[in-house]
């Protein structure tokens, strides 16, 4: 499982798009949320790189945790 901090992350429709965004690179991902930390857990067959470089197109810069 991989842990990303997003510090953009302050809402339902940010954790929305986010899903959307992880989903499109790989629909079997599961995503935990911590919204009060703006953190997210992936467990995903995608790489960290390809899911961070796609969470920064959509808008959620992230840094590995």
């Amino acid at each position: 499982m991989i842990t990303f901090h997003i510090p953009d992350m302050s809402c339902g429709h940010c954790k929305a798009t986010v899903e959307k965004t992880i989903h499109a690179l790989d629909p079997a991902a599961r995503i935990e949320f911590d919204m009060a930390a703006r953190r997210i857990s992936v467990e995903s067959s995608t790489d960290a790189a390809r899911v961070k470089t796609s969470l920064a197109e959509a808008g959620y810069p992230a840094a590995s945790v």
